[in-house]
């Protein structure tokens, strides 16, 4: 299995997320899934990396080339990348990925796992996309989810199609077990 994590170019302004990621990125090898990723070297991006590298997996980067430089890219995967542009980084990414999880991060990452949701509902992929919600980071959103589905914006078969865990046995096991549902214009 090969899972696209989404997450910051930055590590967050607690060490729980830093301890969080390399726990997950340590677990995800350990367990023989690969990371395909931003290909960064820097925040929650290398340490991702880093961690899962280091337990003897295997870590693919996909980075565009206005950010090799900015984003550092990582020159220690398995496989890296680069591409164009961010359209071809995200087409990249979803090509290479079994499922998707967003770990805490910034605006890009909410962009990127949106996107991949939005692809599943329309029936373009029947991957898992989940929220990593380390130290409850994703909570405010859950409940903004929750007010477009009262609103009447998003089907609740929508909303259960997200996987929302915070350890990474759950996680795997959510995302391995993971049923989608029949695509929003079937």
């Amino acid at each position: 299995m090969k899972v696209a994590i989404y997450c910051g170019s930055a590590e967050g302004n607690s060490p729980d997320y830093v301890n969080g990621v390399k726990a997950l990125g340590e677990y995800l090898a350990r367990q023989g899934v690969d990371v395909v990723y931003g290909g960064g070297n820097v925040g929650l991006m290398g340490i991702i990396a880093n961690a899962a590298l280091q337990a003897g997996g295997k870590v693919v980067g996909v980075i565009p080339s206005h950010l090799e430089s900015k984003e550092i890219a990582h020159t220690g995967l398995t496989e890296l990348h680069v591409v164009a542009n961010m359209h071809e980084r995200k087409a990249k990414m979803s090509e290479l990925a079994d499922a998707f999880v967003a770990l805490p991060g910034g605006v890009g990452t909410l962009e990127e796992v949106f996107e991949v949701w939005t692809w599943g509902q329309l029936g373009l992929h029947s991957k898992p996309c989940a929220f990593y919600n380390l130290n409850g980071f994703y909570y405010p959103l859950f409940t903004m989810i929750e007010s477009m589905q009262q609103a009447g914006f998003v089907k609740q078969s929508y909303i259960e199609m997200i996987i929302k865990e915070s350890t990474p046995e759950t996680l795997l096991a959510a995302l391995k077990a993971y049923q989608a549902p029949q695509p929003k214009w079937s």
